[in-house]
């Protein structure tokens, strides 16, 4: 293991309830009518992919450029005290950052994953961050984790992941990284992927000695 890459929302910020909460907020305030199966469906979507998922088939009467402004603007207000970052988590990117390269690959907005590492102070210790809007697709495909590793210089095999969710585990193994999963207890992840996991850890501060750090 020559670098360790981060999901961010539900692995380090506890923001996937409110991601939920503000979309179906937006969803039903502009006409559409949200499903049982549309959050998981957008769990690692990049945001032009989850703003047209709300329009063409949650039917929100905006254009997928202005809903994705109107709830990522509402996510920044959200975050404007900080960002609700897990207990433990700024700590443990800390302890992994001391032993080998860390980076984040996201699909969050960059101004919502630049909020984070400000807000923990961890610019320094985290020399990549990527968006998934800064590639082709989001999770599940691999493009976010494989950009990642190519910013940081390291071979996707040659990488650890840390992921929550059904999709962002998908995205890790099919980049073909060792993954390990901190399942999200709002939202867990199908038991048959996680089953894949090279190793499960509840709680964020179990991680390096997971990873033999």
């Amino acid at each position: 293991m020559d670098a360790v890459i981060f999901d961010l929302d539900g692995v380090l910020v506890d923001s996937e309830r409110t991601w939920d909460e503000v979309r179906r907020a937006v969803v039903a305030g502009h006409g559409g009518t949200w499903r049982p199966e549309a959050t998981r469906a957008q769990q690692g979507m990049s945001t032009p992919e989850w703003a047209a998922y709300l329009v063409d088939v949650l039917g929100a009467r905006l254009t997928p450029e202005e809903i994705a402004r109107v709830v990522v603007d509402e996510m920044a207000e959200r975050y404007a005290a900080g960002p609700p970052v897990i207990a433990g988590a700024a700590e443990t990117v800390r302890a992994i950052a001391a032993r080998v390269p860390v980076a984040i690959a996201s699909s969050s907005p960059p101004e919502l994953i630049r909020t984070f590492v400000a807000a923990c102070d961890l610019a320094e210790l985290v020399p990549v961050a990527v968006s998934s809007e800064e590639v082709g697709a989001g999770k599940p495909a691999p493009d976010v984790y494989l950009r990642a590793a190519s910013r940081l210089g390291v071979a996707p095999a040659a990488c650890s992941a840390v992921e929550d969710s059904t999709n962002g585990l998908r995205s890790a193994l099919a980049a073909g990284m060792a993954v390990y999963a901190v399942p999200n207890p709002h939202f867990p992840p199908d038991p048959a992927v996680l089953a894949e996991a090279a190793a499960v850890v509840h709680d964020i501060r179990e991680l390096p000695a997971a990873l033999g750090l």
